[in-house]
């Protein structure tokens, strides 16, 4: 009799923890079945600790979460107005508010108000843009209501961080221009914040194919950046524009690119923080590169049109060039790739080249095209969403 009496306490105190925790989680269910099923003495902290092992990694409810950790979590619901000031400055998050409204569009619902209620970009340990243009080249900007355009325009004027090679990017292609933010491009031109030698990347070079071959574009060069800075390293994670054309088969940028820059067609520089050049051709032969693969056919043509070589060394083999490589790939391009060079055009008349060179000099010195060609024509205006300059590229 003792000896029940003895065991009730224990039992009852853990009847009841179990019953408590039960309701919150399917763990207390399992304990309030060991408690019964075991005739042992276990107080209410190892209950708590038991119980604490077994939820550990589930996620911590919303309802005690702090104001700006609930807005800037998926899962809970976010009710505009309910952050606090207070929260914003002590957010217990790891990254800063802004950074983490900003690299998830599901949390963009977040950026007008962390913003009104004086959300500091400083704080945070680079542009909160270069996070978003990182994880997505071209976010659904469409999606988004014109409060969050705002804060977004707000984060690209107030924070100079965000003047890098991928912010550009993302903010010429396809989605952007089409809600207006390409706008923030022409007012970084015209506030002075593109100056040649000042950026860590060339201007041209981060463009969007679409938009190099706009009056955008022309008006980079009349402020002073030339196509050969493209060439240069820069710091981003995107591919450079000369490689996003030739994935994308963008024939008007691509003919852009091997106008100024013709050895282009044979060796393109390192990007993305690769050591070593590549050769466009073999490059396009590696099935999965081209965004539309039924244009390798085409593409092929086109840089073989351009001056490049088949038969040219791979710089990671130089036993090997590109016909062997699509060989040993067994790549459908191998008869195209071995076809005997078109003939060489006959040169033109001494008399005619002078009156060309003189034509040249009239207009300013502008330079002879090359094989006969016009150099590409630029669009009138400095941007054309709604009419993209080539509907093959994939944004």
């Amino acid at each position: 009799m003792l000896r029940a009496l003895r065991l009730a306490a224990p039992l009852a105190a853990l009847a009841i923890g179990a019953a408590t925790l039960a309701g919150c989680t399917a763990p207390g269910l399992i304990l309030t079945a060991a408690g019964i099923a075991t005739d042992t003495s276990m107080t209410w902290e190892m209950v708590k600790h038991v119980h604490g092992k077994l939820t550990e990694d589930d996620p911590t409810p919303c309802a005690m979460l702090n104001s700006v950790q609930r807005a800037l979590n998926g899962r809970c619901e976010f009710v505009p107005g309910s952050i606090r000031t207070a929260d914003i400055a002590k957010s217990g998050l790891q990254a800063c508010p802004l950074a983490a409204a900003t690299q998830d569009a599901r949390l963009w619902r977040a950026l007008p108000e962390l913003i009104e209620k004086g959300a500091s970009v400083e704080r945070c340990a680079r542009s909160p843009l270069q996070d978003l243009a990182e994880i997505d080249a071209c976010p659904n900007f469409q999606a988004a209501s014109p409060e969050i355009l705002k804060a977004i325009v707000y984060l690209a004027d107030n924070d100079p961080r965000a003047v890098r090679h991928d912010v550009f990017r993302m903010f010429s292609c396809r989605s952007a221009r089409a809600v207006g933010l390409d706008q923030v491009l022409v007012d970084w031109l015209d506030r002075g914040k593109l100056q040649p030698g000042t950026l860590s990347f060339s201007p041209l070079e981060a463009l969007d194919p679409d938009v190099l071959v706009t009056r955008f574009g022309r008006e980079l060069e009349v402020a002073g950046h030339s196509p050969s800075a493209a060439l240069d390293h820069y710091d981003g994670s995107l591919p450079m524009g000369f490689e996003e054309a030739l994935r994308t088969s963008h024939w008007a940028a691509l003919e852009w690119w091997l106008y100024e820059l013709p050895q282009l067609a044979n060796l393109a520089p390192p990007s993305r923080g690769a050591q070593m050049s590549w050769v466009p051709l073999q490059r396009v032969l590696l099935p999965g590169y081209l965004a539309n693969p039924g244009a390798q056919a085409d593409t092929v043509r086109f840089l073989m049109a351009h001056g490049a070589n088949p038969r040219s060394k791979l710089p990671f083999d130089q036993d090997r060039n590109v016909i062997a490589f699509a060989a040993g790939i067994k790549s459908p391009m191998v008869a195209l790739l071995n076809a005997p060079p078109p003939p060489r055009a006959a040169p033109a008349p001494a008399t005619t080249l002078a009156r060309a060179a003189t034509d040249g000099s009239a207009a300013g010195g502008a330079r002879l095209p090359r094989d006969g060609g016009s150099r590409p024509v630029r669009q009138a205006a400095r941007f054309d969403p709604k009419s993209p300059t080539n509907d093959t590229t994939s944004r």
